[in-house]
């Protein structure tokens, strides 16, 4: 290891940090300032703080892990990333989103539903979600970096674990989301260029594009670790194929990998949030083509080379990527860097990654402190606005503790898991009342508030008592009832909640408002005021 060369990367990279991060502290002097950015944030700033947020070392590390494992057909998620996480996000979504943000003058994600509703206990509610489940997200990004120093500069993980915990929390505590949003826009870009140039060596470590692409389908017979032997009873049918219909591969692989990022992305209160940040629509539509590319760029590049990362080892080792990590999902991109690579780029990656992990911790961190100290403290406690500033810092050294602690205690190949199961809670929690709020005048406070709590509830009970990682992990369903999961016949324990949670969340909202009292006409007036 370059001692030297290595200290210098990083202490670059920090010290532009540490003044991206000044900056942003000098010029938030209000709470609108540390919750919204003032409404006055660039497209450019808007777009790569929205893409660096929602791409972060879970979708780099863990999900390049996952597609060592399941091969292309996570290809899928790069599809659903760009239509749903960017086109409909931005234009169906947060056109509205930052419409009635200014009009009902909301500063958080569950006040936009709490004012929309006139309902303080979706906001609360909608806060102790926030505050309860995302420390499993945080802790899974926390993760990924700490796995990749770990392999790559032979550094302790929970050293690592430690450091970058503090790094992020120092400049969200004091520069609210300004300074989440400036230091975003500066990571993105590293971001892009690093994978970048990450997909472009991986195809020429093995042999071009069309050579790396059939050598890796010539890998048919080369089962996966975790298909056991019998590839056919799990459904794995070759590297650049999706696994067979119906089969725990293909269940696991569509439901909770594909289609839980993938729709669950409209549903981030960290992502949401970034809509109310701009003045206008026009910020937003020059955002879409800059937020499309930056998330076309990381995540095919990721996805590519987690699954071409078995074409290198195998030919290197006659191990698949899997293997050659020691069986955990999370070290597959770290062990590839620090097999495949000059050490001059292993250093570079690491910012790459460093960059990706504070991006995305720092709006989780953000997002759940707001959430203690505005959401829950402030309408609780009936507090006058802006009081909650100081409470929301305490929450974030808060979700900081509980992120490490996690980060300790969490097992391997977890990156991925742990994303797509908070994506599929935020999904089922809020995306019915979320839709409701923007798109349907005649939804009623009594219909969403049933939504949300029986979506909540049904993904949390999936979560315990029957998708099997989870339940396996937790051990309530065994403890109460002698067996890892309720019901044991397959495809139900690889079922995600979302597939289960979302349904029920609109099928009750849209029920019990159709029998309830529709809100006043004023009060739709004022809330959709300006939208078409």
């Amino acid at each position: 290891m370059d001692l030297f060369a290595l200290i210098v990367v990083a202490l670059v990279y920090l010290l532009i940090i540490g003044y991206v991060g000044y900056i942003a502290w000098k010029r938030t002097k209000s709470a609108d300032d540390y919750m919204v950015a003032g409404r006055e944030t660039h497209p450019y700033i808007m777009a790569l703080s929205y893409g660096a947020t929602f791409i972060s070392t879970a979708a780099i590390v863990g999900f390049g892990g996952v597609a060592a494992n399941y091969g292309m057909g996570i290809l899928w998620l790069v599809f659903l990333n760009i239509i749903i996480g960017i086109f409909i996000a931005f234009v169906f979504f947060g056109k509205r989103t930052r419409k009635m943000g200014h009009n009902l003058n909301a500063l958080t994600f569950p006040e936009f539903l709490s004012r929309r509703f006139d309902s303080k206990f979706i906001q609360y509610f909608s806060g102790a979600v926030i505050f309860v489940g995302m420390p499993l997200y945080a802790s899974a990004v926390l993760i990924g970096m700490a796995r990749f120093v770990q392999t790559t500069l032979q550094i302790d993980y929970n050293i690592a674990l430690v450091v970058m915990a503090l790094i992020v929390a120092v400049y969200v505590i004091f520069g609210g989301i300004r300074g989440v949003m400036y230091t975003d826009a500066l990571q993105g870009t590293i971001m892009f260029f690093g994978m970048l140039i990450l997909l472009i060596t991986i195809y020429w470590l093995t042999g071009g594009v069309t050579a790396g692409n059939q050598a890796l389908t010539n890998l048919v017979n080369i089962v996966p670790a975790s298909a056991t032997a019998n590839a056919t009873a799990t459904g794995f049918t070759g590297w650049t194929s999706m696994p067979a219909l119906g089969s725990p591969f293909w269940w696991t692989l569509i439901s909770s990998l594909i289609l839980g990022v993938g729709i669950g992305v409209l549903s981030q209160p960290q992502l949401a949030v970034r809509f109310m940040t701009v003045k206008s629509n026009k910020e937003l539509n020059r955002a879409v083509a800059i937020g499309g590319l930056f998330i076309f760029m990381t995540t095919f590049a990721a996805y590519i080379v987690g699954s071409l990362s078995n074409v290198y080892f195998f030919q290197h080792t006659g191990m698949t990527a899997v293997q050659a990590a020691g069986g955990n999902l999370d070290s597959v991109i770290p062990t590839f860097i620090s097999a495949a690579m000059p050490l001059w780029f292993a250093y570079v990656f690491m910012i790459v990654l460093l960059s990706a992990a504070m991006s995305t911790l720092s709006a989780q961190f953000h997002v759940q402190g707001t959430a203690l100290g505005r959401d829950i403290y402030e309408t609780i406690s009936n507090k006058k606005r802006g009081s909650s500033v100081n409470v929301a810092r305490i929450g974030i050294l808060i979700a900081v503790i509980i992120a490490v602690i996690l980060g300790f205690i969490l097992p391997g190949s977890i990156v991925a898991v742990g994303t797509s199961i908070w994506f599929g809670i935020t999904a089922a929690a809020f995306l019915s009342i979320y839709t409701a709020a923007i798109y349907w005048k005649k939804a009623t406070k009594a219909g969403v508030i049933a939504g949300l709590v029986f979506g909540t509830f049904a993904s949390f009970f999936w979560l315990v008592f029957q998708y099997k990682k989870s339940a396996e992990a937790l051990g309530i369903c065994k403890a109460l009832t002698g067996n890892t999961v309720l019901i044991t016949a397959s495809p139900w324990p690889t079922i995600d909640p979302i597939v289960i949670g979302l349904p029920v969340a609109a099928i009750v909202t849209i029920i019990v408002c159709l029998i309830t009292k529709p809100p006043s006409k004023e009060h739709l007036d004022k809330c959709f005021n300006g939208i078409k």
